[in-house]
């Protein structure tokens, strides 16, 4: 709870969205991505997965008024990870919350083209998408990522905001 929270009397909200970060990784790291949708199994390829399958359950919570405030919080769990994964891959603290900002921003650009791709029934713009935010094996064009994308966020649309946050997100 902030500063601002505690002078303007706001109470905490005590929702712990840990399990559905974890659940968010759990599902990046499904070999459907690597395998057979042809994600390059690769630090960046992975990063590509990772922020890929978060910004469709943000998408999906940013839809329900309840949840919205939560996004902030799932949020943080991605950038406390990646500051993690940036120092163990032996980046400084000098230029480390750079290199998070980057990320950060990053994810904020893919949301926006997974949300605008979703919105369009038609899988072309999704495949345009894959293959500007997804390290791909060469040759691969991203038609197997967007479908199981759509498969995703389909299933993401289907759960209970209870479930959601809990992370009990079947596949």
């Amino acid at each position: 709870m902030g500063l601002f929270d505690r002078l303007l009397g706001r109470k905490a909200d005590k929702t712990d969205t840990a399990p559905l970060w974890h659940r968010v990784v759990e599902i990046a790291r499904e070999p459907q991505w690597y395998a057979k949708g042809g994600v390059a199994d690769t630090i960046p390829g992975r990063f590509d997965c990772i922020s890929m399958v978060l910004a469709l359950v943000l998408i999906r919570m940013e839809r329900d008024t309840e949840m919205r405030p939560l996004t902030g919080r799932l949020t943080e769990h991605f950038v406390d990870d990646m500051d993690g994964q940036l120092r163990q891959n032996g980046i400084g603290d000098l230029v480390v919350g750079k290199h998070v900002g980057k990320l950060v921003s990053a994810l904020g650009g893919r949301i926006d083209a997974y949300r605008s791709a979703l919105a369009n029934p038609d899988d072309t713009a999704l495949i345009e998408a894959v293959s500007r935010n997804i390290t791909l094996n060469d040759g691969i064009d991203g038609t197997a990522v967007a479908a199981e994308i759509r498969v995703l966020a389909g299933t993401l649309d289907q759960i209970s905001g209870t479930d959601l946050i809990a992370g009990r997100i079947s596949r």
